[in-house]
Formats: C-alpha cells, structure tokens, sequence
C-alpha cells in the first residue's frame, strides 16, 4: 500500500473553509487523511459541519497557526505531512505529484510553484513562486536560503520522521514558523527538493495574516535571517557538493 499522506488544515474564523476542505478531499491520491485543527474559532465553524464524516475535526484553544499545525501533527496518522491554509486550495493532483516524486528520488521534502488567487478563487499571478532549474537544484535551493525564502509552506509535502530531528514548529514565531522550520531542515541535512509545477492556489485578499500583518511579518523575519543566514553560510562552505 502507497504511505499513508496527513493533510493538516488549521482553521480560524475562515469563511474559504469550505473550498480548502473540499480541495484536499479530491486528492488523486488515494491514501490520505485530512485533518481540519479548528483554533478556537468563533466564526464560520458551520461551514465545516457538511464535512464532518469525511475529516478528523479537532478543536482546541487558540494559540496561532503554529500551535494548530504541531496539534495536527500530533494526531496525524499518515507517514507523510502536508499543510493547506484554510484560504488556499490544492490542486487535485498536488498530494500525487509529489508523492510519485518523492518515493521515485527517497526525498524527505519536497516543494512546488503555486498560482497566485484573488478572493474570487480567480487565478492573476500565474507561476508566482520562484523557479528552481529541473536538475541539480538541491545546492540552489540551500543558497537562495541567503536572501529569500523561496519556499510557500502550503506547497510542502515532508516526511514526518523529519521531525523527529528537526522538531515540529515553533509557536513562538506566530507567522513565520514556517520559515524558522525550512531553516532548521536545511540545516539537519534534509534536502528540500523542487518540483517545477504550480500545485496549489494561494490566495491574496484582504483578511489574511500576510495582509494584516505586515510590520510583525517583517521583525520575525529579520529575527530569523539574523540568526539562521551566518549558520547556514558556514555549512554551505562546509558542504561543497550536493548529491
């Protein structure tokens, strides 16, 4: 039997609910869970009520998107873990793409391109991430590290034994936990392999924490580059040559 892939959803006062559970319940792949973390939400838990035979549903007090996704993850029973914003969408062959080219390369993470959406689910920045060469970007991938997070964290399928080395995400670090965690992979040894395909939507709107949120956005980030950049410079020079 195919591994066994956990789709986490962590869930606040979303209204675009529907469309991510919806998007993760028509995965092409045939073997995978989805797990809805509701944060302590107020608002729009209705929308979630259609689902509720086809998904795990867990509710706990809010704590951030961190704390949702390490609970997610702690209830998971699949091999495999991918993350779905509850504004965002997969695209339906997203969780096989990945799957086929992880178990065909023994990646531990694996990454992809995304369409840019607007709140009308209206694609209107195609390709939106940064685009990695098809072959031999595993060295890439680290040196981009230096300057840019190249990595949208709903496009992440990783094994979970990963983060047994690595640890789960840092609650501390309320929007760009991600971040912190792509470093600490890097810097475990973990290859972050590139798929060169848009796999999921992203959406861009108004009520979203990378709205919102911008200033704090910015100061976690400059914390984490300040911290991780020097570290991962040294051992870039330590490892040379990437297989």
């Amino acid at each position: 039997m195919l591994p066994k892939v956990t789709i986490i959803i962590p869930f606040y006062n979303d209204k675009y609910v529907p469309i991510a559970i919806q998007s993760a319940l028509d995965q092409t792949y045939p073997n995978t869970e989805v797990i809805v973390v509701d944060d302590g939400s107020t608002e729009e838990v209705d929308k979630i009520q259609p689902y509720m035979e086809q998904i795990t549903y867990i509710r706990k007090e809010n704590g951030g998107t961190a704390t949702a996704l390490n609970y997610g993850i702690q209830h998971s029973t699949g091999e495999y873990i991918a993350w779905l914003s509850s504004d965002d969408m997969f695209l339906p062959h997203k969780i096989q793409v990945q799957m086929d080219y992880m178990l065909a390369n023994n990646a531990p993470v694996s990454f992809s391109n995304y369409h840019l959406m607007d709140k009308d689910n209206e694609v209107f920045i195609p390709w939106c991430g940064k685009r990695f060469s098809p072959t031999n970007n595993l060295r890439e991938v680290y040196e981009t590290f230096l300057t840019v997070n190249p990595v949208n964290g709903c496009t992440i399928v990783i094994r979970k034994d990963v983060l047994d080395t690595t640890g789960a995400f840092n609650p501390g670090f309320l929007y760009t936990h991600d971040y912190d965690l792509w470093f600490r992979i890097l810097l475990s040894g973990f290859r972050m392999h590139y798929i060169d395909q848009p796999l999921i939507h992203f959406r861009s709107h108004e009520g979203s924490g990378t709205s919102r949120f911008q200033p704090q956005i910015i100061h976690e980030m400059n914390t984490i580059e300040t911290h991780y950049r020097p570290i991962l410079e040294e051992y870039l020079q330590n490892h040379p040559t990437f297989y």
